[in-house]
């Protein structure tokens, strides 16, 4: 078993920046890709950022390439998603998640292990 907690969720401007950061404890031993996901009020779930095991392929959504940015550091088991030139529409909830094997990927039905969410709302 995998736990995974997020932090570093907020309230911030438009335009602004805001560091996401994802914690895995357990059975970290094995190899895992990390994804970042989000709900806004009244949508489904969607994909934001995955990056696979060794950091060396990373993914984005159109919606917030060039903007975030997806890291990693296997010594701490933590993964980071740095977002800039923050927009009202990225409000949500954000959701890191663990998946077991090497290899990044955008489908949340492809990931085994959630965590409860941090809440990012940008004021227009």
């Amino acid at each position: 078993q995998v736990q995974v907690v997020e932090s570093g969720g907020g309230l911030v401007q438009a335009r602004g920046s805001l560091r996401l950061s994802c914690a895995a404890s357990g059975r970290t031993s094995s190899n895992y890709a990390m994804g970042w996901f989000r709900q806004a009020p009244g949508k489904e779930r969607e994909f934001v950022a995955t990056i696979s095991w060794s950091g060396g392929r990373t993914d984005y959504a159109d919606s917030v390439k060039g903007r975030f940015t997806i890291s990693r550091d296997n010594a701490k088991n933590t993964v980071s998603l740095q977002m800039n030139s923050l927009k009202f529409e990225d409000t949500a909830i954000y959701y890191c998640a663990a998946r077991r094997t090497y290899y990044a990927s955008r489908s949340a039905d492809e990931y085994n292990y959630w965590g409860q969410g941090t809440q990012v709302t940008v004021s227009s």
